[in-house]
């Protein structure tokens, strides 16, 4: 069905009262077993929730949001989040906010639980365990807005608010490239994960158009852990013939992979150079100092928060899915300038 299933719409289909949907849906003993039995099936193949708002709102909306994220610990959210809620709140909407640990089976359970009359639109950013769609479907099918951003799920025909990952890897690359490096690691993140396969191929792309080959053995993905990245970076500077520049996926994994490298009496960046993603601000407390990709955050919370509203208030129904492509700007440390070599 196109919209969220009522009790109505159970009864309408099974010519019955509202009142004895309703009776069988809650168990009441007056109801004929063949009945509840039939109310029951049907309420399962059409996805029926019960709407827990319903007695106190009637016909009144309730102007929430839903946002799911991976892990509010990380600062790229967090700061997403400050723009998500100073647009909902000037366009009188509230937020209800969760985190799914980075796990597919919490994202499940957030999105189960939120939909059911709490809120009228998502705003997502997937974990990176998830492939299954079908919970996200759902929302689709019952008619229910949502936006991705950061993490998206490229066969939902739905609005996103994304960066150009693809141009922002492209230019830390390049970057490497111009201060001498000559065999640049990308440690990525799981194979999942878009994000993560657009700045792999930004990367490529550069590697290409400055005449290197793209060599697999530097490659290394992993799921988004400082525990992973201290162990790919030891891999990686193993290797026979090691590595003299990275491009990390996130900060946070720089920060593993810097301190292998200090551990191991490398240089950074004379003899090995770094850029990751994010501009946290530990990038500038560390030593050294980490270049980084800035995203624009605010813009990102801000720009979703509008096209979920909306289209919630499209009343019309001439609303058509939105993909808005962001710029970034690479901010250039300690961590990654050095001189050319000859």
């Amino acid at each position: 069905m196109a919209h969220q299933v009522t009790i109505k719409d159970l009864a309408r289909h099974l010519n019955v009262s509202v009142a004895t949907i309703s009776r069988a849906l809650r168990d009441m003993p007056e109801i004929k077993p063949e009945t509840r039995q039939a109310v029951l099936q049907l309420a399962k193949e059409w996805d029926y929730q019960p709407n827990i708002l319903a007695t106190s709102l009637v016909k009144s909306r309730t102007k929430t949001i839903g946002v799911i994220v991976p892990d509010l610990a990380y600062h790229f959210f967090a700061s997403v989040i400050k723009g998500i809620e100073a647009e909902a709140i000037a366009r009188g909407y509230s937020l209800l906010l969760t985190q799914t640990s980075e796990l597919y089976e919490r994202e499940l359970i957030n999105v189960q639980n939120l939909s059911r009359g709490q809120v009228e639109g998502f705003i997502i950013s997937l974990s990176q365990e998830t492939v299954d769609l079908d919970h996200l479907k759902r929302l689709q099918r019952k008619g229910i807005p949502l936006v991705f951003f950061d993490r998206d799920a490229q066969e939902l025909d739905v609005s996103k608010v994304m960066v150009d990952n693809v141009g922002a890897a492209y230019e830390a690359t390049k970057h490497l490239i111009d201060n001498g490096c000559e065999r640049i690691a990308f440690l990525a993140g799981p194979q999942s994960v878009t994000v993560s396969n657009q700045r792999l191929e930004g990367y490529g792309n550069a590697l290409k158009d400055h005449g290197f080959q793209i060599d697999t053995s530097l490659i290394v993905h992993g799921e988004y852990a400082l525990s992973k990245a201290i162990e790919v970076t030891h891999h990686l500077m193993n290797l026979e013939n090691r590595p003299d520049g990275f491009i990390v996926v996130s900060d946070r994994l720089a920060v593993g992979a810097i301190s292998v490298l200090k551990a191991l009496n490398i240089k950074i960046p004379e003899e090995v150079a770094v850029v990751s993603f994010n501009d946290e601000p530990i990038c500038t407390v560390i030593t050294p100092t980490l270049s980084s990709v800035a995203q624009p955050t605010w813009d990102i919370g801000k720009n979703a928060t509008a096209l979920l509203i909306d289209q919630i208030e499209d009343r019309l129904g001439t609303f058509k899915p939105d993909i808005q492509i962001l710029k970034t700007q690479l901010v250039v440390r300690e961590s990654s300038q050095r001189l050319k070599r000859n």
